[in-house]
């Protein structure tokens, strides 16, 4: 690999760069940055600036470990790509015909979604980042989810930028290979180049001794916050953590049409692939030097002043990271830093490559401190609105204690509600958050480490019980319902049991067979009529599935014994007893 030291002397065209990204480091409060430039197949310039870890005083060196976050796809897709060249993969057949059980929301979009179609963003999904952000969930139960998930958009109409067609495609990965996305990035990207300190994990970079801590911006007070919790499912979108003493490996093997010391490590035409624009991105550019943007596979396409740049940047809990590359002008760029959400690294990357392709400087500085007021002038504004929204003087409609049980969706998993003292607490996947009463019964849930805001409601059933609860998890698709669960022992098999058997009503020739249906479910037919599945509600009162107002209520004796069924329905209360009670 090319062999970088912070001490190293620029060359004349990239002099005084290290005192500029100083100022700009200050000026944008970020406690640390790494930067590296190559030019023509050497190191230009290589760099630590500020602290890694700013309570130990601990300095950022070319080797300081940076999550990359997002700048993981072009990783995924270049692992992809070498299966191309394998003739394992080919990038226009349907997913499909590698995994038979892919299957999404809209069927269109599951019959003919290529492995293309993956890592251009074009499935026609929206984010839905709070579905996998801190689950337990392996990958092939996120995969196995996926059809639960709304779309807003038909199959390659528009660019929607979603992870969790990566973390799809890092499945795909595994199932045509044998290994893992890890094992495999491990051994055909990592060990190929020397990517000797890169790992998947913020623990594993913890285990180094040099690796940076993350840092965030609230109230203009830069405080350091917990490393994100492990997203072990979604690695193949954004879980690489690298140094630009390797990342420089990574960008020269770009730059060189996918050679590293004279092997070729993936073709040439599969690296043209994968720079080449696959999906325009739409929208005007904000700024003159910037046209239109396309997607290629793992990489942004943008002109850029007259020049083509490839780019991505990675942004998780902390860090900020962005990776650039102006191939015909032999030119590779890589940030990183230990700030959430700051364009630090951006403004840096744009200064350096006019820097380099002697054009006078852009005024990037001016125009982002413009563009971070007004979004914090927007933010304000939305938390004063907020307040104006609400109505004063209302209660909830229950006892909070009516609020809390376990709630599930298909797609998204389960919430717990619990109580704590006088306040709500929502549990969902790692995230434990407050959720204070709004009004009626709307409760506002609040996470300052990210700071969201929304409104979470409760409904209620025609019986006036707490039934479910609705949040804008994914705000460009209709709320998230989450349907309150049973409690788990009305789904025991030990606990179903006993309602086993056959019921008759006294006087008629009518007759109901409760059976087992399968390990945690029971079913009730009557001759004549289909079968129908017994959905618990509470204590021994089952739903009828289907069938709105049916329900059935066992009933014990004093010994504990079931002894008779209440079949409640809109026309009537009917008795039957059970056989042999």
């Amino acid at each position: 690999m090319i062999e970088t030291t912070g001490d190293a002397k620029p060359p004349d065209s990239l002099a005084g760069l290290g005192e500029s990204l100083r100022t700009l480091r200050q000026e944008w409060k970020v406690p640390g940055m790494a930067v590296v430039v190559l030019k023509d197949g050497a190191v230009a310039f290589s760099e630590g600036l500020g602290k890694r870890d700013v309570e130990q005083d601990l300095a950022v060196t070319p080797r300081t470990l940076f999550p990359i976050g997002s700048a993981t796809k072009a990783f995924t897709t270049l692992a992809l790509s070498m299966l191309v060249d394998e003739g394992k993969l080919d990038w226009d057949t349907p997913i499909r015909n590698y995994l038979p059980t892919f299957k999404l929301y809209d069927t269109v979009a599951s019959e003919r979604m290529t492995p293309r179609d993956l890592v251009t963003h074009r499935s026609g999904l929206p984010r839905h980042d709070l579905m996998w952000y801190g689950s337990p969930a392996t990958r092939k139960e996120l995969f196995d989810r996926l059809q639960y998930l709304e779309p807003t958009k038909d199959l390659r109409t528009v660019w929607q930028y979603q992870n969790l067609m990566y973390m799809t495609a890092g499945y795909l990965l595994e199932v045509v290979s044998g290994q893992t996305w890890e094992d495999f990035v491990q051994q055909h990207i990592f060990d190929a180049l020397g990517m000797n300190d890169t790992c998947f994990s913020t623990r594993k970079a913890q285990e180094t001794g040099d690796f940076a801590l993350p840092y965030m911006e609230r109230k203009e007070v830069v405080r350091r916050i917990p490393f994100y919790e492990e997203q072990w499912a979604v690695g193949p979108a954004g879980s690489i953590v690298s140094s630009i003493n390797d990342m420089s490996a990574w960008v020269a093997l770009h730059l060189n049409h996918g050679k590293h010391d004279g092997k070729q490590i993936v073709s040439e035409g599969q690296i043209k692939q994968l720079h080449a624009p696959q999906m325009v991105i739409g929208g005007a550019q904000q700024y003159p030097e910037l046209l239109a943007e396309s997607y290629g596979m793992g990489w942004f396409v943008v002109p850029y002043r007259g020049h083509t740049m490839l780019h991505h940047g990675g942004n998780i809990d902390g860090f900020t990271a962005l990776v650039t590359l102006l191939p015909a002008e032999n030119i590779g760029i890589v940030t990183l830093s230990n700030l959430d959400a700051t364009p630090a690294p951006t403004i840096a990357t744009y200064s350096i490559c006019d820097w380099l392709l002697g054009l006078p400087e852009a005024p990037w500085q001016t125009r982002y401190k413009s563009v971070w007021a007004t979004m914090k002038a927007a933010t304000e504004k939305g938390a004063e609105q907020a307040e104006q929204d609400r109505i004063p003087n209302t209660s909830p409609s229950h006892d909070l204690d009516a609020y809390t049980g376990e709630y599930t969706h298909p797609g998204y998993g389960e919430l717990a509600i619990k109580r704590e003292g006088d306040e709500l607490r929502i549990h969902y996947n790692s995230l434990v958050a407050p959720l204070t009463h709004y009004h009626y019964d709307i409760f506002e849930l609040v996470v300052e480490r990210f700071d969201i805001r929304m409104k979470v409601s409760f409904t209620t059933n025609v019986r006036g019980d707490i039934e479910s609860l609705s949040a804008p998890f994914e705000q460009s698709v209709k709320d998230i319902v989450f349907t309150r669960k049973p409690n788990r022992e009305l789904t025991s098999k030990d606990f179903l049991e006993q309602f086993v058997g056959v019921y008759e009503l006294t006087g008629m020739d009518m007759q109901a067979q409760v059976a087992l249906k399968g390990d945690s479910a029971l079913s009730v037919s009557v001759p004549g009529q289909p079968e129908y599945e017994l959905e618990p509600y509470r204590g021994t009162e089952f739903r009828m599935k289907g069938l709105s107002g049916f329900r059935v209520e066992f009933q014990w004796n004093d010994a504990g014994e079931v002894v008779e069924a209440r079949l409640i329905q809109p026309t009537g209360v009917f008795t039957l007893k059970k056989r042999g009670a």
